[in-house]
């Protein structure tokens, strides 16, 4: 599932970080925090590396 937006490319980021254990679980805030408690390393992975071009800064709803 690709992102929709650069702020939840961001989070997706984030949160593969700490699953790889590059950043403490503890240093993740809002949504990177539960994308890390409810997506798995590979879809973390599929959505943090979304082309960044054309995206928006944020999804509206």
């Amino acid at each position: 599932m690709p992102a929709q937006s650069k702020a939840q490319q961001k989070a997706a980021g984030a949160a593969l970080s700490a699953k790889r254990g590059d950043t403490k679980v503890s240093e993740l805030q809002g949504a990177s925090k539960e994308m890390y408690d409810s997506m798995s390393e590979d879809e973390l992975e599929d959505m943090a590396s979304t082309e960044r071009k054309g995206k928006p800064e944020h999804k509206s709803d």
